[in-house]
């Protein structure tokens, strides 16, 4: 049963066996997976082992869930500041702290994120000196010993991914494609940070999917490998569930092409953009490090499966009128504007000879009246 499974793995964490308690808890989701709690101690148990993205992802999961809990916020908290996600995390720490005012863990941390991001706006020198500052040790959160955040994780050999994935960026944007027919819209949350991208597809009866990298970052030139607070905009990125993939648009903080999706210690070379030339060139960029591919075909290809892409109801009929108002000269393109606004939405003509020189009257269907609804 799932309570047992977290009974053990609570007294695995106790005993500082945090990799026996992630399993324990893998496993007790995979029974309960509506379970709030259990994705908030898997969190936790995440940060113990340094994966703060998956830590990010469970505490996402557990704020969905349950909204009111307060542990959540803080896990997510806790993790972003690793990440160096400071605006995140003190949103997440700011919302639970609202939910247990009488926890002096939420000040802390809170006080901890303003002193770091105000060293990155003053770019203080001591910045590249630590690799971690001291100030940012994750809390203990529950009763019992100390535990040694030094422990090292198992490399374990990554499984194949459910869906694939592949990407295009332009000086301003990069748009990521996951391939995954048939996923209803409901059945997806995408969760933007400054450096964080979460994806998850929860499909009942399947086993979720999750996708949270920590995206592309220029590295400082010390022996650190810290990252630069270039990133994305999340209020400006946006995303869209089609019937044979999920696309996703990522506004970037700066001009640059990205060499790879993820960040990496190996230090990039991203290249600088000019922002007047880059609205001359449009075309998109598609990193890979083999150099023989012809990307104009692969581009192609794509927009070709975009255009046979086979949709349903007002979406197919929308996207009928937009290819017909794409190809359509200047006179054709009149004549649609001019009909379709005079006629209320009910008569859309390409012929302008036949419009051009009276009003459209409106159309309605066989049954139906047309009515003027004032204002």
């Amino acid at each position: 049963m799932a309570s047992d499974l977290e009974k053990r793995a609570k007294e695995a964490f106790f005993e500082d066996e945090f990799e026996v308690a992630l399993d324990l808890y893998s496993r007790a989701l995979e029974l309960d997976p509506k379970n709030a709690d259990l994705y908030a101690d898997r969190a936790q148990a995440n940060i113990k082992l340094k994966n703060f993205a998956e830590a990010v992802a469970d505490a996402n999961r557990a704020i969905e869930l349950d909204p009111s809990l307060s542990k959540a916020y803080l896990r997510k908290g806790t993790a972003c500041i690793k990440l160096e996600e400071h605006q995140t995390a003190k949103a997440a720490l700011e919302a639970g702290s609202s939910l247990a005012p009488g926890d002096s863990r939420f000040v802390q941390l809170i006080k901890e994120c303003n002193e770091l991001m105000a060293e990155e706006t003053h770019n203080l020198p001591e910045k590249a000196i630590h690799e971690t500052p001291p100030s940012a040790v994750t809390p203990s959160e529950d009763v019992g010993p100390n535990h040694d955040t030094s422990y090292q994780s198992t490399v374990v050999e990554p499984s194949k991914p459910k869906y694939r994935h592949d990407f295009y960026n332009t000086s301003t944007e990069l748009v990521l494609t996951i391939f995954a027919k048939g996923i209803l819209a409901k059945c997806v949350t995408v969760d933007f940070g400054e450096q964080i991208l979460s994806v998850s597809i929860d499909i009942p009866g399947e086993e979720a999917y999750h996708f949270q990298p920590r995206l592309f970052g220029k590295v400082f030139d010390s022996g650190w490998h810290r990252p630069s607070r270039d990133g994305i905009i999340p209020e400006k990125c946006k995303y869209q569930v089609l019937s044979s993939k999920i696309e996703i648009r990522l506004f970037k903080a700066e001009a640059i092409i990205w060499t790879s999706l993820e960040f990496s210690k190996v230090k990039a070379l991203p290249q600088k953009i000019n922002a007047s030339a880059a609205v001359k060139s449009q075309r998109p960029s598609y990193p890979s490090s083999k150099s023989n591919k012809d990307w104009d075909k692969l581009e192609a290809q794509v927009k070709k499966e975009e255009k046979e892409e086979k949709l349903d109801g007002d979406a197919a009929l929308n996207k009928m009128f937009h290819d017909i108002y794409r190809d359509a000269d200047e006179d054709m393109r009149r004549a649609m504007t001019k009909s379709f606004v005079e006629s209320n939405g009910t008569v859309l003509s390409t012929n302008w000879k036949e419009v051009g020189s009276k009003k459209v009257e409106g159309s309605p269907p066989d049954g139906m009246e047309l009515k003027k609804w004032e204002y």
